[in-house]
């Protein structure tokens, strides 16, 4: 079934993702300086992407970086005023993804802070730095309880705030998993579950990654 999913998402995305050699050139300097492939697959980048147009976004905050793939998925959604603060704890990480937004033409519409992501969200709180409209979620998931606290702190009245890899191959549901991972989006589903203040759904993903899924929430 995988080689399945593989070749029916290789189809979706020859017919429906246009084909831009910088993320290519994205992807091959990812894997030059030996970063994990990790990125999104081109149809949920250009998902995230139609997301942030859908939203109307003008300020899009991501937690993760890496190479910047979604990054730039993110900045060409946006208009020349638009901004996306990404956060990476990673310096090697965050200096392949400034080189990689630059050679994409965006880095006037993206900063990334480099360190913990948890210190970078309590500085932006503790600094009042007005609220985003769109914010994706898609680092380490032992913390995902921690980064929605603080994206709720971070959003307003329908902001989008979007959980990346939450199926981990349907790990998800088991509930005897010592694996740090899936312990922290189980406790990431049961906040989104118990929150008065998101309405949220999940969407499980089959492709060339694999299968996983987003959870999506919009903030009431």
């Amino acid at each position: 079934m995988e080689k399945l999913f593989a070749a029916v998402d290789d189809y979706f995305i020859e017919k429906l993702v246009e084909k831009d050699p910088i993320f290519d050139q994205i992807l091959a300097n990812n894997q030059k300086h030996q970063l994990p492939p990790h990125d999104v697959s081109p149809s949920q980048g250009k998902f995230l992407y139609l997301l942030a147009r859908i939203k109307g976004a003008k300020r899009i905050l991501e937690i993760g970086t890496l190479g910047g793939y979604s990054t730039l998925w993110f900045a060409k959604a946006l208009d020349k005023e638009g901004q996306v603060i990404s956060l990476e704890f990673d310096k090697k990480h965050a200096e392949v993804a400034s080189e990689n937004l630059a050679l994409a033409g965006v880095s006037a519409k993206t900063t990334i802070l480099i360190g913990p992501a948890s210190d970078s969200l309590k500085s932006m709180v503790k600094d009042q730095t007005p609220p985003f409209d769109l914010i994706f979620i898609d680092a380490d998931k032992e913390n995902n309880s921690v980064y929605l606290d603080y994206a709720l702190q971070l959003a307003r009245s329908g902001t989008i705030i979007i959980g990346d890899n939450v199926v981990r191959d349907g790990a998800v549901i088991d509930q005897n998993s010592i694996d740090s991972r899936v312990l922290g989006v189980r406790s990431f589903v049961d906040d989104l579950s118990t929150s008065s203040k998101l309405t949220s759904t999940a969407i499980e993903t089959v492709g060339v990654k694999g299968y996983d899924g987003f959870t999506i929430s919009i903030v009431e």
